[in-house]
């Protein structure tokens, strides 16, 4: 689908369908006043209603549209930059349900967000909206409109260089949350290791990037013991995946983000109950997100240096699985005694997150589903997010609030690294039932040195079956991404 951005009014732009959007409680605009009793129309948020222009009475502004799509957007002191993003989503699904390809919208509230800020929201929202992951579909269905869009154009009345810019910005964000959804959505027999690191091969061509992807032997050479641990019964091979965006240079900041890259868990020999498991395909959507970001970084050339490191491999109950029992050395030479070998993200975790400091980062962050504690803490809207540095946590959150991809602090408190301690090895990988999305974070905390670092735990807002926002669709949500590039942004001191 093409966002164009132009300059003018929509009212006079003879697409398929136009658009207006009212606030709640204010007055019709003039455009559309005589097409609709306002006693039948409140502006309420979300609602939408078509009306169908025939010849238009004398007096009347003239539409070159014969439809015209009335949206509402709600008070407009509650208007914010995650309304505009669900607006756009909702005219995109509301339009391809219509059958129609294309549609035109003004900038709408752009008089409280700002034109560049409206112009990324409405562009991302739309992309977002419109995703639909139907690749693998041969039969008709009856449910599923049959058209799909073609063509947004955005009208700016003026600024027009200003919308550009936040179109572009809203363009690639969407871009790089729907390349995140479509590795998580792909069944696994596709999405392997292999395949997250010819996806990140691909961004490196596309956009400059240097790319590197280790093998078994290089692992072990070294000495990623917890890595190669978990791949053991897995007949994929493993891939750690290293993509680098930019160099690092004097007063320029560089930024780690590492990502959970588990293309399928079993649960290993700690195996998994049959009910469900076939989620267990997204187990790498936090890899799937610092890959996205990445796409969406190369897209709008941050300058700002970034690397991305992904732990890619399954978790299998093969003859030469790992056992719980066993114990495994990390890359910094932390020794783990494996008591549940589900537990196994911390584990390839350990690794990337040891990996990182090579780099002498200004910040490490994180991204895993990791936990369902942190699913039955904080339900699927926000991430918990843990951290050994107040101030980066706070950059984060402020990206989060930016993003629409929200984020609750846990405590990180001693006595949570006291639970994994353990009693043959330097720590064990599970800490037991209670606090466990904390004691998963404490966990990691061993392997990432003095450096500012922040974990994300997505477990309950990696994917979803009951779409909690009109932008993201079952299956899949790309959480992350915008959330990353958001803070990503912000550190490079590029403004909207």
């Amino acid at each position: 689908m093409q966002i164009r951005v132009i300059q003018g009014d929509v009212a006079q732009q003879a697409d398929a369908i136009v658009v207006v959007g009212t606030w709640a409680n204010e007055e019709l605009p003039a455009s559309v006043a005589g097409l609709i009793e306002a006693s039948d129309w409140s502006g309420k948020y979300k609602k939408t209603t078509v009306l169908y222009l025939g010849a238009q009475a004398t007096g009347i502004p003239a539409f070159a549209s014969r439809r015209v799509l009335l949206v509402g957007l709600g008070k407009r002191e509650l208007w914010n930059a995650e309304r505009a993003r669900v607006i756009g989503a909702i005219l995109a699904q509301r339009v391809r349900d219509l059958g129609l390809t294309s549609y035109s919208l003004p900038l709408l509230g752009s008089e409280v967000l700002g034109v560049s800020r409206s112009a990324e929201a409405l562009s991302e929202g739309a992309l977002l909206g419109a995703y639909r992951f139907d690749g693998f579909k041969t039969l008709p269905d009856d449910f599923v409109p049959a058209v799909a869009l073609e063509q947004v154009t955005l009208v700016a009345e003026a600024e027009l260089e200003a919308a550009e810019f936040g179109s572009k910005w809203g363009i690639a964000l969407a871009h790089g949350v729907n390349l995140a959804r479509d590795l998580g959505n792909n069944p696994p027999i596709v999405a392997t290791p292999t395949y997250l690191a010819e996806a990140a091969q691909t961004i490196a061509r596309d956009y400059g990037m240097t790319c590197l992807v280790l093998d078994h032997d290089q692992q072990k050479e070294l000495g990623m013991g917890a890595l190669i641990g978990v791949a053991k019964g897995a007949a994929e091979p493993a891939k750690f995946i290293v993509l680098e965006h930019g160099q690092a240079e004097p007063g320029k900041p560089t930024i780690c983000l590492v990502g959970k890259g588990i293309t399928f868990d079993t649960g290993g020999i700690s195996i998994k109950p049959a009910d469900n498991m076939d989620k267990m395909k997204m187990d790498m959507q936090g890899a799937g997100a610092v890959i996205g970001t990445m796409e969406a970084v190369g897209r709008l050339k941050l300058p700002i240096h970034v690397v991305a490191l992904v732990a890619a491999t399954e978790n299998m109950p093969g003859s030469n699985a790992y056992k719980p029992g066993d114990i495994l050395k990390a890359m910094n030479g932390v020794t783990i005694e494996v008591l549940n070998t589900d537990a196994e993200g911390r584990l390839v975790l350990a690794d990337a997150l040891s990996y990182a400091q090579k780099y002498n980062p200004d910040a490490i962050i994180d991204l895993a589903t990791l936990t369902g504690a942190c699913v039955v803490a904080l339900g699927s809207y926000a991430a918990g997010a843990m951290t050994n540095n107040p101030a980066l946590l706070q950059r984060v959150q402020q990206a989060a609030e930016g993003s629409g991809d929200r984020v609750w602090e846990l405590p990180l408190w001693d006595e949570y690294r006291r639970q994994v301690r353990s009693d043959v090895a330097d720590i064990k990988n599970t800490g037991g039932r209670n606090g466990g999305a904390i004691t998963a974070g404490a966990f990691l905390s061993h392997f990432v040195g003095d450096y500012p670092w922040v974990h994300l735990d997505i477990a309950g807002v990696a994917w979803t079956e009951d779409q909690p926002k009109e932008y993201n669709p079952k299956g899949a949500t790309g959480y992350g991404v915008r959330l990353l590039t958001e803070l990503l942004r912000e550190w490079s001191g590029v403004s909207l």
